[in-house]
C-alpha cells in the first residue's frame, strides 16, 4: 500500500524555519497545534514524532503519541500525561511520557523533525512503546504521512 502525503500546519512553525519558543525547553514546552489539511475520511487515528535530527543518536525522539481521534486539529498543549482523553497515549520520548520540545546545548542549533501519521486504526501498543515500537506497530496501517523541518537553537 502506498502512502499518500499528509499536508498539515502548525501556526508559528514553518517547514525549513524555526521553532517558536513557546514549543521548546527553553521556553514553555508546549506541543505546537497541527492543523490537518487534507486529512483522509477512512483515517480512524492520528499519530505524531518529533526527533532530533541532529543529535549524535540520528532521529533521537522527543515526542512520540498515538491513537489521537482523526479530526483536523490537534490543539497545542497536550497535557504532560502517559494517558490522556479517547485512548490518547504518548509513549517514551527524551525518558517521559510526553512532549519535550526542542532543547539543544547552548549556542548550538539542531534541526528537528515532527511527523505526523493518519492511520487506519487505534493501536493496541504498551504506553511504554518507544518511536521504533510504535513505527513497527504501525507498519501497514498508515494511511498518510507528512512532515515538517525546523531549526532551534
Amino acid at each position: 500500500m502506498e502512502i499518500e502525503v499528509l499536508r498539515f500546519h502548525c501556526p508559528g512553525l514553518t517547514d525549513g524555519g524555526w521553532f517558536p519558543l513557546d514549543y521548546t525547553g527553553r521556553g514553555k514546552d508546549l506541543s505546537p497545534e497541527i492543523v490537518l489539511v487534507n486529512l483522509s475520511p477512512q483515517a480512524k487515528t492520528l499519530a505524531v514524532t518529533l526527533e532530533d535530527m541532529s543529535h549524535p543518536m540520528k532521529g533521537f525522539t522527543h515526542w512520540v503519541m498515538w491513537n489521537f481521534p482523526a479530526r483536523n486539529v490537534i490543539p497545542k498543549g497536550l497535557p504532560k500525561r502517559e494517558r490522556l482523553e479517547n485512548g490518547i497515549t504518548q509513549g517514551i520520548a527524551y525518558g517521559m511520557h510526553c512532549y519535550a520540545g526542542p532543547k539543544p546545548p547552548i549556542w548550538v542549533c539542531h534541526r528537528y523533525r515532527l511527523t505526523v501519521y493518519a492511520l487506519d486504526c487505534a493501536l493496541g501498543i504498551s504506553s511504554n512503546a518507544r518511536k521504533k515500537h510504535f513505527l513497527r506497530a504501525a507498519e501497514g496501517h498508515i494511511l498518510k504521512k507528512g512532515s515538517l523541518t525546523a531549526l532551534f537553537g
